[in-house]
């Protein structure tokens, strides 16, 4: 493999890190979907290169059912969602964004570490590729529980999948079945949490973790 595919790999792996991380940084919803939207589109670039490095045609589908999906349509459905809901515009955060970006940082360290030495075997773009995709999941976690919105921590559940497939795609690729049934399912749990958060803002007159924990804690 010549050092331009080997770069621009690690180019497109290493901006999904750094989109995960301005993520982490946003303080208002309408912010928080449009970087989620351009972390996919990164990653559709990121799927795409991989398929013609690999010479794997399957995953320009994976590639294009990221951005369909994750890029315009989930975008697009949660900002309507929000708009309905008449939710607060903020993202409510339990640890302030200082801590949470020293923690990210300390996480992706992490990663680097654990993943090229347990790795090392492997070629070198699937083992760098394997360590950014660690640390895009670990940051999508680190989003989920440092934020109280439940929209915001959807967005961080579906960051941690965009690692996964950051993952899969650059261990040699997965069966285009596999994405293809990987796609519906989030699409069908999207309508699942879609339905829960109208429920939720239906009965409890918001959609805060934190004051859902202590109306449940109240109710004892």
């Amino acid at each position: 493999m010549g050092h331009l595919e080997f770069d621009v790999a690690h180019l497109f792996a290493g901006g999904l890190v750094l989109v995960s991380f301005m993520l982490l940084y946003q303080d208002r919803l309408y912010a928080l979907l449009n970087v989620f939207a351009l972390q996919a589109v990164v990653l559709a670039l990121s799927v795409s290169w991989q398929a013609y490095v690999q010479g794997a045609p399957h995953l320009y589908v994976t590639a294009a059912i990221a951005l369909f999906f994750k890029a315009i349509i989930v975008p697009m459905a949660l900002h309507r969602i929000i708009a309905r809901l008449g939710v607060h515009r903020e993202v409510e955060n339990v640890v302030s964004t200082g801590p949470t970006m020293l923690a990210g940082m300390g996480l992706v360290a992490l990663s680097m570490v654990v993943m090229l030495r347990v790795t090392s075997a492997a070629v070198p773009l699937a083992r760098e590729d394997l360590a950014f995709a660690l640390s895009v999941v670990l940051l999508g976690l680190l989003m989920m529980v440092t934020r109280n919105n439940a929209v915001s921590q959807i967005v961080g559940f579906m960051s941690l999948e965009n690692g996964l497939i950051l993952a899969a795609t650059g261990a040699k690729g997965m069966p285009l079945v596999v994405e293809i049934s990987v796609a519906f399912s989030v699409l069908i749990a999207f309508i699942v949490i879609g339905t829960l958060l109208f429920r939720i803002r239906e009965r409890f007159d918001t959609i805060d973790a934190e004051a859902l924990d202590r109306f449940r804690g109240g109710r004892r």
